[in-house]
C-alpha cells in the first residue's frame, strides 16, 4: 500500500547478512493505488486497531454474561468485517480516515474472546475445558497461518484492495453460518442429542453461580485473576513483539525477499497451532487419567509455554546470520508457546466459570497494551537495526515472559473461588 519512494527515506535494512537472490523474478502487480505515508503513520495505522480494541474487553465481558455470547460475538465480528471492506475507501479519504477505521475494527474485535470465554463457560465440561478452548482459540493461529501468506500472493499477482475484499466476504459467510448454526447454551441447541445435554448441564453443576449481579470488588481483590493477568500480559507482550515484528526481523536483518517473507512468517505460527491442538489433548488427559489437579495442569503447561519460547527467543538473536537456523529457533519460540493455551488461558473458566467472561476481558485489556507499546519500544530500541539491538529486544521479551510464569506458578489457583458461587464454597476440579 505504500509507495517504494516512501520506504526508501525510511529504509532500516541491515547490510550484516547478506541478501537472498530470488532465482525467479516474478512482475510485482503495480496496479493498487500507492500512499505517500511514512514509518511513523504507518506505526499509527497498525496501532490504532488496538486502541478501539481494548475498550470493549471489559464491557464484552459483562454484555455477553447478561445476555449471551452469540449474538455478540456474531454481530461484532461482523462489524470488524464490513469495516474490513471499506478500508480501501478509507485508505483513499486520508490517514484519519483509516485510522478511524482500524480502531472501530478493534472495537468490533474486542468482544471476541470475552464472548467465547463467556459460552464456553455453559459449554465446556470441566474436564474437558483444555481440549475444547484449545481447538477453538487455535482458529486465530490458523488464520494467521493462512493469511499471511495468501495475502502476500494476492499483494504480488493482483492488487492490495483484494486482500480485503476476500476476508471481508468470508467473514460475512461465516456470520451467517454463526446465526445459523450456533446457540448461547445447550439448552437453546435445536439439534443437541439428549444425552449430551445432560452430560453438559450436570457435569457445570456445581460449578456455576445464579447472582443477578458481579461481585467486582472480591473479583478485584483475587490474587489468582492477577497471576492470570501477569502471564497474560507477559505473553502477549513476546506473542505481539513477535507477530507484528517478525516479517519485519525477516527482511530487515535476515534479508528474506518478499515471497519467502510471508510464507515464512506463518510458518512459527502453524507449529504454534499444531502445539494448541496437541497440548488440549494431553493436558486434560493428565487430568483425567492420570489424575493430575487442575492447577498442577496449568502451572506446567503456562511454564513450558512461556519459559520454552523465551529461552529460544534469546537464542535467535545469538546465531547471527544462520538464517535456516534462526527461522527454526523463532519457530520453535512460537510453537511452544502453544502450551500456554492449557494453562493459564483456560484458568478463568477454573476459578469463576460464571464470570470467565469479564475476568477474561480484565486480563485481555492488560494483554492489549503490548501490541500498543511492545513494536514501538521494539523500534525504539533498534535505531541502527543491528543483530545486537535486536538481541536486547528479545532479552526484554523473554525477561518479561520469566516474570509472568513465576508470578502465575506461584499465585494461580485450580478451583473455582467462594466468591464465584451462589453458596460459597470452593469445588475442586
Amino acid at each position: 500500500m505504500v509507495d517504494s519512494n516512501t520506504t526508501l527515506i525510511d529504509n532500516r535494512t541491515s547490510k550484516e547478512c547478506t541478501e537472498h537472490s530470488a532465482s525467479n523474478k516474478v512482475l510485482h502487480n503495480q496496479t493498487g493505488k500507492r500512499y505517500h505515508w511514512d514509518a511513523e503513520t504507518q506505526g499509527w495505522i497498525l496501532g490504532s486497531f488496538f486502541y478501539g480494541y481494548i475498550i470493549t474487553q471489559i464491557p464484552g465481558g459483562y454484555i455477553a454474561r447478561k445476555m449471551g455470547g452469540k449474538l455478540l460475538l456474531g454481530f461484532g465480528v461482523l462489524g470488524t468485517t464490513v469495516f474490513t471492506l471499506l478500508t480501501p475507501i478509507a485508505a483513499d479519504v486520508g490517514v484519519g480516515a483509516l485510522i478511524v477505521l482500524r480502531a472501530l475494527e478493534g472495537l468490533g474485535e474486542g468482544v471476541t474472546f470475552p464472548a467465547m470465554h463467556a459460552m464456553w463457560s455453559s459449554w465446556a465440561p470441566p474436564l474437558e475445558r483444555s481440549k475444547l478452548l484449545s481447538i477453538s482459540y487455535a482458529g486465530a493461529q490458523l488464520g494467521t497461518v493462512i493469511s499471511l501468506p495468501l495475502s502476500g500472493i494476492i499483494c504480488f499477482y493482483m492488487n492490495w484492495t483484494y486482500v480485503f475484499y476476500l476476508f471481508g466476504v468470508v467473514g460475512i459467510i461465516w456470520f451467517v453460518l454463526w446465526i445459523w448454526l450456533v446457540s448461547d447454551i445447550p439448552e437453546t441447541h435445536k439439534t443437541i442429542s439428549h444425552h449430551e445435554k445432560e452430560y453438559i448441564l450436570s457435569s457445570l453443576k456445581n460449578q456455576l453461580s445464579s447472582q443477578k449481579s458481579v461481585p467486582w470488588i472480591p473479583i478485584l481483590k483475587s490474587l489468582p485473576l492477577w497471576a492470570i493477568v501477569a502471564a497474560h500480559f507477559s505473553y502477549n507482550w513476546t506473542f505481539y513483539t513477535l507477530l507484528t515484528l517478525l516479517p519485519t526481523y525477516m527482511k530487515e536483518i535476515l534479508r528474506f525477499s518478499v515471497q519467502k517473507n510471508g510464507i515464512l512468517s506463518a510458518v512459527p505460527y502453524f507449529g504454534c497451532w499444531l502445539c494448541m491442538i496437541l497440548s488440549g489433548q494431553a493436558a486434560d488427559h493428565l487430568r483425567v487419567k492420570w489424575n493430575f489437579s487442575t492447577i498442577c495442569v496449568r502451572r506446567v503447561f503456562s511454564l513450558i509455554g512461556m519459559i520454552g519460547p523465551a529461552v529460544f527467543l534469546v537464542a535467535a538473536g545469538f546465531i547471527g546470520c544462520d538464517y535456516s537456523l534462526a527461522v527454526a529457533f523463532l519457530t520453535i519460540s512460537t510453537t511452544l508457546g502453544g502450551f500456554s493455551s492449557s494453562g493459564f488461558n483456560v484458568n478463568h473458566l477454573d476459578i469463576a466459570p460464571s464470570y470467565a467472561g469479564i475476568l477474561l476481558g480484565i486480563t485481555n485489556t492488560f494483554a492489549t497494551i503490548p501490541g500498543m507499546v511492545g513494536p514501538v519500544i521494539a523500534k525504539s530500541l533498534t535505531p541502527e537495526n543491528t543483530i545486537r539491538e535486536w538481541q536486547t529486544v528479545f532479552w526484554i521479551a523473554a525477561a518479561i515472559n520469566v516474570f509472568g510464569a513465576t508470578f502465575f506458578t506461584l499465585f494461580a489457583k485450580g478451583e473455582v473461588q467462594n466468591w464465584a458461587l451462589d453458596d460459597h464454597h470452593g469445588h475442586r476440579n
